[in-house]
């Protein structure tokens, strides 16, 4: 028993196998699925992750048939060519001791492609392409191809599969009368709405044996009119437990909701409430998942009962050995997941490889190599924001001598005025963890400090990084320097007075985190937004 997070930490036994822990890391596309190139880098990605100690991870998801991809020519499994180049992926997790899943997703009508498919023809508010309506015979070709997909995995050495239906893609578009306005057996009532659902569980369980792990992501809240009630969710969940699941894992919100629920304004473990309801209804274990960012809180989900396992996608992007840091009793030097949505899901949505704003390694394994150095040098670094921060402390990790400057009186740059937006209090983690990492790796931290050119050569420094950030951009609008006109900073930052009336010009990031401070009231805690929440 663990003597830190003895309930987080603990083993769970599934029967056939045992996880050694009771964190998964939940699927997140991250951009190195859809293309045969970036195989090796998917596989360093998640044997570092394996390494860390997580028990078990699921992949992005990679989707059974053609029709069912999130972008054309995306990720797909469904023959052994590429479940034998998967093999390159299940070897590297192995070879670490983990376990990982892969998620089997079939987008429907959120594929962006001009052939997706669904329930119905109801086009998704999401995407611009408006599906084909499946018929019968597509439904039956679409569930074995789940089948044959799952068989697949398993030939690539996939300890099992996560069935993704929730978040709004196709088995959860079928569930729904929001998407399912059907009258033959698969739409209508919402035992036929559920008929894909299990008849997919089923039939996959049937390819695959009884010795393979079956994850089976159900949405708890749709959170969009016309979802499932709570009386359907609950008949849904025993059926697919005797349709042959292993696990239920949690799925919140479609991605068309307009409720958030992965944003740092959402409270941590906001909806940890869901699976506990739902684990009284079932007997295999049950995944709580969103918004749950530091062991303690996991600690805590596992320790009322409130579910089985916790799952945690971008705080394991944010730092691959979060599990081992915890095993070892050293929470304080976990780099948190802030939640900021920056480099991951912005990134994906962007086409793009992810990767974490707190964490420029994650996604990069591969080419970002923090190895011991043999050449140590004296290196100054300009800047204690989230880059100098970065810089310096990996730095002097690897072995360097390092000064970091800051004219400020203290670390964290901007995101010190981040910080003050309500809802964005876990800024406040990456200060804690970056200050530590000074502290343990013996950066020379110099604050109150302007420093110019000629005092960096005195000081004979070998190179020299500016990391200052960025000035704020003026738009040369007429009448911008009227004295009624004033910069996010000058709000933020210099605290200056506002009327009650106030036009934002600009609706990016930095508009709506102005707009959330000026509508709530000045001092008014994070807590007190829990609470309300």
């Amino acid at each position: 028993m663990n003597p830190h997070y003895p309930n987080l930490l603990a083993p769970l036994d599934l029967g056939f196998t045992t996880l050694k822990n009771r964190v998964i890391m939940g699927s997140m596309h991250t951009g190195l699925e859809d293309r045969f190139y970036h195989i090796d880098k998917l596989a360093a990605f998640f044997a570092e992750r394996a390494r860390g100690g997580v028990g078990l991870m699921i992949t992005g998801g990679f989707s059974p048939n053609r029709r069912g991809e999130l972008l054309p020519l995306g990720s797909r499994m469904d023959n052994k060519l590429t479940a034998l180049l998967h093999r390159r992926v299940t070897s590297a997790v192995h070879n670490e001791g983990g376990k990982i899943c892969m998620q089997l997703l079939h987008a429907g009508r959120y594929g962006y492609t001009p052939y997706s498919v669904s329930a119905t023809n109801k086009k998704s508010p999401i995407t611009p392409f408006k599906p084909s309506k499946l018929s019968s015979k597509q439904i039956e070709s679409t569930i074995n191809d789940y089948a044959n997909a799952a068989k697949m995995a398993q030939f690539a050495n996939y300890d099992g599969i996560e069935i993704m239906a929730s978040e709004g893609y196709l088995i959860n578009q079928f569930l729904a009368e929001r998407v399912n306005t059907r009258t033959d057996k698969w739409g209508g009532s919402a035992e036929n709405r559920m008929r894909f659902a299990i008849e997919t569980v089923r039939r996959v369980r049937e390819a695959v044996g009884e010795k393979f792990i079956i994850v089976y992501r159900m949405s708890l809240m749709d959170l969009v009119d016309g979802g499932q009630s709570w009386d359907e969710i609950e008949v849904l969940a025993k059926e697919i437990e005797a349709a042959g699941a292993t696990i239920i894992n949690t799925g919140i919100g479609w991605h068309e909701a307009r409720i958030p629920t992965i944003v740092t304004s959402v409270p941590r473990a906001a909806f940890s409430f869901a699976t506990e309801k739902l684990r009284k209804t079932v007997s295999i274990p049950v995944c709580a998942s969103n918004r749950i960012n530091t062991p303690e809180i996991a600690e805590d989900i596992i320790e009322k009962g409130e579910a089985d396992l916790v799952s945690m996608a971008r705080p394991l992007l944010a730092d691959p050995f979060f599990v081992s840091k915890a095993e070892a009793g050293k929470g304080d030097e976990i780099n948190t997941c802030i939640a900021c949505n920056q480099a991951c899901l912005d990134h994906t949505f962007q086409m793009k490889r992810a990767s974490c704003l707190v964490n420029p390694r994650a996604c990069h394994e591969t080419e970002l190599k923090y190895l011991p150095t043999q050449d140590k040098k004296r290196v100054a670094v300009i800047g204690a924001g989230p880059a100098g921060m970065s810089a310096s402390t990996v730095l002097a990790e690897r072995g360097h001598q390092v000064s970091l400057f800051d004219a400020s009186d203290k670390i964290g740059g901007q995101f010190n005025i981040a910080k003050q937006v309500p809802g964005k209090d876990d800024f406040n983690e990456t200060m804690r963890y970056f200050g530590k990492m000074i502290e343990k790796y013996g950066v020379d931290l110099r604050l109150n400090t302007w420093v110019e050119a000629e005092d960096l050569i005195k000081e004979g420094f070998d190179e020299v990084i500016v990391a200052t950030g960025i000035s704020p951009r003026t738009p040369p609008i007429p009448g911008v320097e009227h004295q009624k006109v004033m910069s996010y900073l000058d709000v933020l930052r210099d605290k200056k007075p506002v009327g009650e009336k106030v036009a934002i010009i600009g609706a990016g990031g930095i508009g709506f985190d102005v707009g959330e401070f000026l509508v709530h009231k000045h001092g008014e805690t994070p807590e007190a937004e829990k609470q309300q929440w």
